[in-house]
């Protein structure tokens, strides 16, 4: 199937969800080159509208005012098609989130262990969420506390575990045109 074909299939938008670390922003870009779709992420966009970073709006403000970004930012995306939208971790968190993400795409789920996740994040210093806790243990503990949350949202999973971002991408696409 042609770039063009695989396009058209699409009408709504493809919304990346996962634990970090999963590869939400490096397969939201790869799609987005291969299928000529527009590509936003959602973290990226929070800290250009708040002019600060995600690790600042955490210590300044908490979760809940990050939280309130989000859903803010998710629901001007979602006024527009056919984008790959890389999500925040824990979007997932706020029933209204998953309403206007299956309303307006279709959720892909990405999953890894908590070693790759942890081999893939533990140079990041803008993990919030990580703060004094960059160990898999604690990785582990914190995935399986979303586990079931992100299970439930997802319309398609994907393992992204020793597989390379164009791998992981053709599953996705399989399964989306199914």
């Amino acid at each position: 199937m042609s770039r063009e074909e695989v396009k058209k299939l699409f009408h709504k938008n493809i919304m990346l969800i996962g634990f970090m670390g999963t590869g939400k922003s490096t397969v939201s870009s790869y799609l987005s080159k291969w299928l000529d779709l527009e590509e936003v992420d959602l973290d990226a966009m929070i800290v250009e509208k708040a002019g600060t970073s995600i690790a600042n709006l955490f210590e300044q403000y908490g979760e809940e005012y990050f939280r309130d970004l989000e859903t803010e930012t998710l629901l001007e995306v979602q006024q527009r098609e056919q984008l790959i939208v890389s999500c925040g971790g824990g979007i997932v968190l706020r029933d209204e989130n998953v309403s206007a993400m299956k309303e307006h795409g279709k959720i892909v789920l990405l999953t890894a262990t908590p070693e790759t996740v942890y081999e893939r994040v533990k140079d990041c210093k803008n993990r919030p969420i990580l703060n004094g806790n960059m160990n898999v243990e604690y990785i582990a503990k914190l995935m399986e506390k979303r586990r079931e949350r992100y299970l439930q949202c997802a319309d398609i999973i994907i393992k992204t575990d020793n597989k390379s971002v164009k791998q992981i991408s053709e599953e996705m696409i399989q399964k989306l045109i199914v």
